[in-house]
């Protein structure tokens, strides 16, 4: 059976630029059930994942009941 992970933040997502393809940051994790310690994990991300998740998350809120989506 594979392992539950529940996503706690992604912290400090930069790049070197802002025309840059691949951004890197630290993804703090926990595995759902365990009382071992958070895990903090280095990653990488290209922009064409983040514009992908940015869509989908959005279209996700904005069918949440109670939530809204900011214009601007």
């Amino acid at each position: 059976m594979a392992e539950t992970w529940e996503v706690l933040t992604l912290r400090g997502l930069a790049s070197t630029d802002e025309r840059a393809q691949e951004f890197t940051g630290t993804l703090v994790i926990h595995r759902v059930g365990s009382t071992e310690p958070v895990e903090s994990i280095q990653v990488s991300i290209k922009r064409s994942v983040l514009t992908e998740l940015y869509e989908n998350l959005g279209r996700l809120l904005a069918r949440s009941i109670g939530v809204t989506r900011r214009k601007g």
